[in-house]
């Protein structure tokens, strides 16, 4: 077989690829192919894991929600429930946020809510 000697083609993408694995450890972040494979891995996750974190924020929310109406002497589902028969529609992301920044705007929507949940 003829000799090949790998020209810049390859020599670049090698060296996008090991800038991409930079950090990794052991051998991952500096031999070719351990670096790929670890490349590749690394990106899969990144792309999962973009997905889970919107679930992840949405627990977060919730959590956060429901121990600021529990403090109001309400359980989350009660007041989501109350939220939505009284016809408020706020999503969960500006409900948390107004729980932490304005307690007293939240203990009114909280008042709104008990006012359904009793009837």
């Amino acid at each position: 077989m003829p000799r090949v000697k790998r020209g810049m083609t390859a020599h670049r993408r090698h060296k996008k690829v090991l800038a991409l694995t930079k950090g990794h450890r052991a051998t991952k972040h500096s031999l070719y192919r351990r670096a790929h494979e670890s490349m590749l891995k690394s990106l899969s996750y990144a792309y999962s894991h973009r997905r889970e974190r919107k679930g992840d924020m949405r627990r977060l929310w919730i959590s956060r929600v429901n121990a600021a109406a529990r403090a109001q002497g309400l359980t989350y589902g009660q007041f989501m429930d109350g939220l939505r028969k009284s016809g408020v529609e706020i999503n969960r992301k500006l409900l948390a946020d107004i729980a932490v920044r304005e307690p007293e705007s939240f203990a009114n929507l909280v008042t709104i809510a008990k006012g359904k949940v009793q009837d």
